[in-house]
């Protein structure tokens, strides 16, 4: 019998500022059976007889699960924020967008081995490289990674990822960090008209709401600079870039379906295998044409490079396998959270004007996508907690209610003296 395990399925890139095209998807942990004073509440009246309600409890499990969602939203805060003001401050000396896409996707190469060295150390059956390697290939089909597979199931996504990454880089290049990172959580909703449309997924009202929200943002953002050329090329740029992040995601679960972790572990080393491949003539042929020029690689700041690649790798492997340690819902917070951190570093960095309109439109957004997040049961829910919350308020008001009924008798019991010792 085999063994049960998470599987992984493209996320939108909306929970990524550039790179991430993957997340872990997978069910929460079922909430825990009522704990036994809530199983036999009436069972627990007290001597008065009054009924005593049911303490709401948390497991140990939960806290820890709870405990390392902080973690790993801090994590992904700080890391979604940081590179993408690394990203503006690299292009200030650097001005190469697709060179330094192609920088930072090389570095997609090392999530499989490092995949393997969590494996090494987690496991209990131990697998050597090649027998792992062969074990993730079975994800492609039965002839597991051949050159034809490689073609029409890698190649594409490494198009896109490579468009998707560009597009978002080129942006920041027209309009401040806080506006791209804020319009690029509208992948969210991409994703979901595109799910709804291509493969059938369930329709939700609320997230139809949600993408009117996030449609409303994208102009209200374009309104708040005055509509003029070079802030609407920006934002055209960041749409796009977040269109090509869903469509990634879309197709992915078309063709692909969905990925174990060292699945989709392999699956983001071959799109930086791809892109060394096949990507590398871009930058030759953009330098020489003096499109993307330096002067000489000492010029080059290294350091900004290298630092950029190193927190999207961050990012990339604490949202991809964060589910193994936390719920999916608080890592996609964390992107939300890296909104305000880019606001206030764009305050205090360039010249950017907070009025009441982006204001606005950043609010519409940023509820549009915790729109989006709410489970496809969340009315069910719903209805559950109010009608928890109402028959609450009837056994409050019934014991309120028998309270004056009995003070008759318990004063007439207080009044008799008592000589039994």
């Amino acid at each position: 019998m085999k063994k049960h395990s998470a599987r992984v399925a493209p996320l939108s890139a909306c929970n990524s500022p550039v790179l991430t095209l993957t997340k872990v998807e997978g069910e929460e942990r079922p909430r825990d059976s009522p704990g036994p004073a809530e199983a036999q509440a009436p069972a627990g009246a007290d001597a008065s007889g009054r009924t005593s309600h049911p303490c709401w409890r948390c497991s140990r499990a939960q806290l820890k699960k709870i405990f390392w969602g902080v973690a790993v939203v801090l994590c992904v805060c700080s890391s979604w924020a940081g590179s993408t003001q690394l990203a503006k401050l690299t292009f200030r000396k650097f001005d190469a967008p697709f060179t330094l896409t192609w920088f930072a996707t090389n570095w997609n190469f090392l999530f499989f081995p490092l995949y393997y060295v969590g494996h090494v150390c987690k496991s209990e059956e131990k697998q050597s490289v090649r027998q792992r390697y062969r074990e993730c290939c079975r994800f492609f089909g039965d002839n597991g990674l051949t050159l034809k597979v490689f073609f029409t199931k890698a190649a594409p996504f490494g198009v896109l990822w490579t468009l998707t990454n560009y597009l978002y880089l080129h942006a920041i290049k027209k309009v401040n960090t806080t506006d791209v990172s804020v319009l690029f959580c509208c992948n969210k909703a991409f994703v979901f008209l595109l799910s709804w449309i291509v493969l059938r997924d369930r329709f939700m009202g609320v997230r139809i709401v949600a993408a009117i929200l996030a449609i409303a943002g994208i102009v209200m953002m374009t309104y708040a600079d005055g509509f003029h050329s070079h802030s609407v090329i920006g934002i055209a740029l960041v749409v796009g870039s977040a269109s090509m992040s869903a469509l990634y995601k879309v197709l992915f679960k078309l063709l692909l379906g969905s990925a174990k972790f060292g699945e989709a572990a392999l699956f983001l080393s071959i799109l930086g295998v791809f892109n060394i491949l096949f990507i590398t003539c871009i930058p030759v042929i953009l330098y020489f044409t003096k499109v993307e020029y330096w002067s000489s690689f000492h010029d080059i700041p290294w350091g900004n490079l290298c630092g950029f690649s190193v927190l999207l790798l961050t990012f990339n492997i604490v949202l991809n396998f964060g589910i193994a340690v936390t719920y999916p819902t608080l890592m996609s917070v964390g992107i939300v959270l890296s909104v305000p951190v880019n606001a206030v570093v764009d305050h205090y960095t360039s010249k950017i004007v907070f009025n009441g309109v982006r204001v606005i439109a950043i609010i519409i957004i940023g509820l549009g996508f915790l729109l989006l997040l709410l489970p496809e049961e969340w009315d069910v829910w719903l209805i559950k907690l109010l009608t928890r919350l109402k028959v609450r308020k009837k056994e409050e008001t019934a014991e309120g209610g028998a309270d004056p009924g009995l003070g008759p008798q318990s004063k007439s019991r207080r009044a008799r003296p008592s000589f039994a010792r």
